[in-house]
């Protein structure tokens, strides 16, 4: 049975924030709220957190995992980005949006797609988020909860609690989350690709 992590959604208790990292850094896998709808995240070294994500949203090799960032410093160690990259990237975080980039060598092998060696990149807004990278210490690996079968993510902490209550650790609310995914925008070749419509507004990538 998950934990249920009930938290102010713009000064998130620290106690429960606390609480539900150490569940990440023990290898479990979480249910959190972002500004674009909820997500699963664990431990990038949790092999096993990444194959639960897989089965939870019947996700094949071919899908992009994100790296949730908390801030730039974090972001570049994990992607390369060209100057006229990091400008584009620079100008639209945090925000609702999630980057393709090529992965560098800090990031596990397994967590990069196969044939085009990138991975997924965010930095989001939402304080919740924030403040659980802040206490993780490090990026997060995260997929949006969007479950097989449904074209949006879920939204309510309750609901994804009796949802997935025997398939997560632990599931973070705080009441009311963005209701739509990122915009998702590749940005491997150094020419932006929209690859996913969103949330956030793809006509700065157009």
């Amino acid at each position: 049975m998950a934990r249920y992590f009930d938290v102010h959604p713009d000064d998130p208790q620290p106690r429960a924030i606390s609480q539900a990292v150490a569940i990440v850094a023990d290898g479990g896998l979480i249910a959190y709220p972002t500004d674009s709808g909820y997500a699963l995240g664990c431990a990038l070294g949790n092999a096993e957190g990444k194959e639960r994500m897989a089965r939870i949203r019947r996700l094949d090799d071919k899908h992009h995992y994100t790296l949730m960032c908390a801030d730039f410093a974090q972001l570049g160690q994990l992607v390369h980005v060209s100057n006229a990259v990091f400008r584009a990237v620079k100008a639209a975080t945090p925000g609702q949006y999630t980057f393709i980039l090529p992965a560098t060598a800090e990031v596990p092998r397994r967590l990069i797609h196969p044939k085009k060696l990138t991975v997924g990149v965010r930095i989001s807004p939402n304080p919740v988020v924030r403040a659980l990278l802040a206490e993780l210490g490090e990026a997060m690996l995260t997929t949006t909860l969007i479950l097989p079968d449904e074209t949006e993510p879920m939204t309510d902490g309750w609901t994804v609690k009796e949802e997935l209550d025997h398939v997560v650790d632990a599931v973070i609310d705080s009441g009311e989350c963005g209701l739509e995914p990122t915009t998702v925008v590749d940005l491997s070749s150094g020419e932006a690709e929209i690859a996913r419509y969103g949330a956030g507004d793809p006509s700065r990538f157009e």
